[in-house]
């Protein structure tokens, strides 16, 4: 089986290479039209451009995933700006599409915690849709609309999870269904264990991401990898299923993301993996990011049993 790694956004080993490069709504304000213009232009192009040098670093690396920022276009869904951040663009969007289907990545975006279906308040949802079609928006203009996926969580609970649940089917029918149809779930870390949000996804038909750092510092005690995986499994059809990798950066902030991820720690995910004799993709959410990737596959790959086949990836 093949394990195949990637991180998120910004490669730290390339020197100003921030592709979240971005301007408070305050600042936005206090300037004039042309000046907003102006200062909005220069940010997007560099966060593009940053995002194409990633990919070239990807590419010469051998690092097969990548995880798209979600700060491309600064105040992209504010209520209070109005601006076209696709058409004037559109050449370099389209250059990483090409970069990313003609050395075969796997790209994906993940918004923020606030972009969510489970609340009572109508406005909430109505943002999520909107951050929702930004991500989509953003893939159709690089051409990737049929493959990049856009993750999120389940939500809140707000004291009911059965309730919250419920509003969360109700609330996912505003979705455009191209958009759902890129979407992905990823069991959290405090509120939806893994088994609750399988269960989400088995209803909607949408695929699953597991994180295997949120499932050990959340999970009820029936819940085991062994038991969950191949149901995870099942929730992909269209490509390998992925994981989201980290450690705890201490027991004290055992949810917190280490610099670099523990290869002890792990090591049951990667056992039960080989013995289910399945492809993965993996998404590193380590704070040294590109470094933190690229560490691992070496301690990964001194495990016996274990043969690197790429820059990016491994053998088991």
């Amino acid at each position: 089986m093949i394990i195949r790694f990637g991180y998120v956004a910004n490669a730290l080993s390339l020197y100003e290479s921030t592709p979240a490069k971005t301007m408070t709504f305050s600042r936005y304000q206090k300037l004039s039209k042309n000046e907003r213009d102006e200062q909005l232009e220069r940010i997007i192009r560099t966060n593009i451009k940053n995002t194409q040098r990633a990919l070239y670093y990807n590419i010469a690396h051998q690092i097969p995933l990548y995880r798209f920022s979600s700060s491309i276009v600064p105040l992209a869904t504010h209520d209070e700006v109005d601006f076209d951040y696709i058409t004037p663009f559109k050449e370099e969007y389209k250059k990483i599409g090409r970069l990313v289907k003609e050395h075969g990545l796997r790209t994906s975006f993940h918004p923020n915690q606030f972009t969510l279906f489970t609340s009572d308040k109508p406005h909430v949802t109505e943002n999520a849709v909107k951050d929702m079609e930004y991500h989509y928006k953003l893939l159709q203009a690089m051409g990737l609309e049929k493959e990049g996926l856009i993750n999120i969580h389940v939500g809140g609970a707000y004291g009911d999870k059965e309730k919250s649940i419920s509003r969360f089917h109700e609330n996912l029918k505003q979705l455009p269904e191209s958009v759902k149809k890129q979407m992905t779930l990823e069991n959290d870390d405090k509120t939806y264990t893994t088994e609750e949000t399988l269960t989400v996804c088995e209803k909607e038909g949408i695929p699953m991401m597991f994180d295997y750092h949120h499932y050990m510092a959340n999970h009820d005690s029936h819940e085991t990898v062994s038991n969950l995986l191949p149901r995870f499994f099942e929730t992909w059809q269209r490509m390998p299923p992925k994981i989201h990798l980290s450690s705890p950066k201490s027991e004290s902030a055992y949810r917190s993301h280490s610099d670099f991820v523990d290869v002890e720690f792990i090591k049951p995910l990667l056992n039960e993996l080989k013995s289910l004799n399945q492809d993965v993709d993996c998404m590193i959410e380590a704070k040294e990011k590109d470094r933190a990737l690229l560490k691992l596959v070496e301690d990964i790959s001194s495990i016996r049993g274990v043969k690197r086949v790429s820059g990016g990836s491994v053998q088991l």
